[in-house]
């Protein structure tokens, strides 16, 4: 498995690296393709598309992953989907000539579904919960290269998995039932178009 992993990440590296030989230098990108770096050693393959909106210093970002494709550290079986949209808010020096570049605070909501094998007994299980996050990072452009990363946390409700991880966050119980906090983090790498 972890062989496989490593075939992947090497084949997007390897795909990166030729797309940006083959563009030209220091036009405006105003798009970005990412993929989650670390999604797959957590159970899930995560890819972002982000636009810019230069004009109002902001961006809008949805992101969807694929529960199951990747590495199953809790030996659950994972199988579903997580949904996510943010909003980024760039602050400080922002340069229309560079739309996808700076420090940033995005509100986020998330949406997850997955059913998977229950540590207790076995059995099949369904986790879906809703999140609604605030979040704050660092992105850059290099080129045709982008890195991206963040913290944040939030509210959660529904239906947490036994690990408490939810493919997107990690959901904490607050006391007398009164939902989740959520956490999050991430780093993203992606393509700028």
């Amino acid at each position: 498995m972890k062989t496989h992993i490593i075939r992947r990440i090497t084949l997007c590296v390897l795909l990166l690296t030729l797309a940006t030989s083959v563009q030209g230098e220091n036009p405006v990108r105003p798009n970005a393709l990412k993929i989650t770096f670390l999604s797959w050693g957590t159970g899930s393959t995560k890819l972002s598309y982000e636009r810019a909106l230069p004009e109002r210093q902001q961006s809008a970002e949805i992101c969807a992953s694929i529960i199951g494709a990747g590495w199953d550290g809790y030996h659950n079986s994972p199988l579903g989907m997580t949904l996510r949209y943010g909003h980024k808010f760039f602050l400080g020096n922002y340069s229309p000539s560079r739309p996808l570049d700076g420090f940033f605070v995005r509100p986020e909501a998330i949406y997850c579904h997955y059913g998977y094998d229950s540590a207790s007994d076995g059995t099949r299980q369904i986790s879906q919960m809703g999140a609604l996050l605030a979040t704050a990072g660092y992105q850059r452009a290099f080129g045709r290269w982008l890195v991206d990363g963040w913290v944040g946390g939030g509210y959660a409700i529904g239906r947490a998995a036994d690990t408490g991880y939810q493919h997107g966050f990690k959901a904490i119980a607050l006391p007398g039932n009164a939902g989740y906090l959520a956490l999050s983090f991430s780093i993203r790498v992606g393509l700028c178009f």
